[in-house]
């Protein structure tokens, strides 16, 4: 257990309280995104992660491990349906790896952000 300081004022012992300082890493869409949810759909969760200094922690996790697991999944599903030769039908592949990407993005944004 650790020792906290307090200060008086008045008649009052308030506690001398300091907020570690957050990863410097810049959050990416991903983080935001989890950030936004935890927000609007999970108040008491992101309280929790807030006050106890773990909130930019999770949220870097939460878009590392996304962009990870996309970038598998495109991998993955890129194996089972190749995209056409990008120089003979370059909109072609264009639209295949859009495709694959929205696949891959939307099984992350249920799984990890959503959830």
């Amino acid at each position: 257990m650790s020792n906290l300081s307090y200060r008086t004022t008045g008649d009052y012992l308030i506690p001398e309280l300091t907020i570690e300082k957050p990863p410097t890493a810049p959050l990416g869409k991903y983080g935001m995104m989890r950030r936004t949810y935890l927000k609007q759909h999970r108040g008491g969760t992101y309280q929790s992660l807030l006050l106890s200094g773990q909130l930019n922690e999770h949220l870097l996790e939460i878009d590392q491990t996304a962009q990870e697991r996309i970038e598998l999944m495109m991998d993955q599903l890129l194996e089972n349906e190749p995209a056409p030769e990008k120089e003979k039908d370059p909109i072609g592949w264009a639209a295949h790896m859009n495709m694959v990407h929205q696949m891959a993005e939307e099984t992350v944004l249920s799984e990890l952000i959503y959830s």
